[in-house]
């Protein structure tokens, strides 16, 4: 890495003296990561080892069997299009788009009235989910989206994605917890220590290291729609760089990388960056540890740049944090909602995915 590269990128947006440039003070020294404090995640709610006891609400892709009672002639199968709409009988296009199915049973009885003479008694059956999806992607052997026609764990869904591709212990463990996997084996590891699943935009508490070698059914959480599964290889080392940087990404490490320089390698940072506060997560997801790095004292000369390592996150903010419990979840669902964004556009896109999209959250 350039210093005249790290002067641009940092003196872009702050008025530091970058160490080692022109008129600056001198390099310091590299100093090895040191934790600030116990960083406890928040703890599994035991009622997401539960299925969720909302009804079922209907979606585009459903298919329900619908007759009249007394009218066999009525009897017909109706897909929700895409609009929402179902087209049955007589009527114009009834919209059931996140109703539940005694809602559609009593709106077309309702609406069925004007054709015929005496009320209707509507059977309503739900013969096809196709709206309440999950995405499962990374190390998996059949990455994909998959439907939740049935109350389904985390472990259901891996196991309907093939399985851990590189992980013949899981056939056995999966066989142990009474669910089938199908497996073939690789040579790329899924790593479980940086795996997470994403709902509704916050990232889950589940360690999935715990789950799938040891067979924890306390982290086998029930899925929910839309909930987005990912596990990354562990093939590529890497660090995060995420937050008030200009460019959002993930560096590939191919030899000694510190914080100042992984910063650099993202642009620079914001002019809102708060640099005196700047973070590096280590370890697993499940149990990160945590430093708080004077960034703007190292420009300065007066503090030692620190040495990263593949699997650091290393986040920018935009305002000083003063709860670290909150910062660490901050970080998680950034990192997370990031990685998944990325992941989700290269299996749409594959190879013709465009550029690494960086996401920021509001604390």
């Amino acid at each position: 890495m350039a210093l005249a590269a790290v002067a641009f990128s940092f003196t872009g947006c702050e008025s530091y003296p970058v160490p080692g440039a022109r008129g600056g003070p001198p390099i310091p020294p590299v100093a090895a990561f040191a934790v600030t404090q116990a960083a406890p995640t928040q703890p599994l709610d035991a009622a997401l080892l539960r299925p969720a006891d909302t009804l079922f609400r209907l979606g585009p892709g459903d298919q329900i069997d619908i007759e009249v009672m007394g009218d066999p002639s009525t009897r017909a199968s109706v897909t929700v299009g895409p609009d929402g709409k179902i087209y049955y009988y007589m009527l114009p296009g009834l919209d059931v788009w996140g109703l539940t199915l005694p809602e559609v049973r009593t709106r077309l009885g309702s609406e069925l009235k004007t054709f015929i003479r005496e009320k209707p008694v509507v059977s309503l059956t739900l013969r096809v989910v196709a709206s309440q999806r999950v995405w499962v992607l990374g190390r998996v052997n059949s990455p994909g989206i998959y439907t939740l026609s049935r109350p389904t764990t985390l472990l259901d869904a891996v196991a309907q994605a093939g399985g851990l591709s590189s992980s013949a212990g899981f056939a056995a463990l999966a066989a142990s917890l009474g669910v089938s996997s199908p497996y073939s084996h690789t040579t790329e590891a899924a790593d479980l220590s940086r795996s997470f699943i994403i709902r509704r935009g916050r990232v889950l508490p589940v360690d999935f290291q715990q789950l799938l070698r040891e067979g924890a059914r306390s982290q086998n959480v029930y899925l929910e729609p839309d909930d987005f599964i990912f596990l990354p290889s562990t093939r590529t080392p890497q660090v995060h760089i995420l937050g008030a940087v200009i460019q959002p990404h993930s560096e590939r490490m191919s030899g000694a990388l510190t914080v100042v320089q992984a910063i650099a390698l993202s642009g620079g940072s914001d002019r809102e960056a708060y640099l005196s506060n700047v973070a590096i997560l280590r370890g697993s997801l499940a149990h990160p540890q945590i430093a708080i790095v004077a960034v703007d004292q190292i420009l300065r000369g007066q503090a030692a740049d620190v040495r990263l390592e593949p699997g650091d996150i290393v986040y920018v903010p935009f305002a000083p944090q003063r709860v670290l419990t909150r910062y660490v979840n901050l970080i998680l669902d950034t990192f997370a909602r990031t990685v998944g964004v990325n992941a989700g556009v290269r299996a749409v896109f594959g190879d013709a995915a465009p550029v690494t999209i960086g996401v920021n959250i509001s604390p």
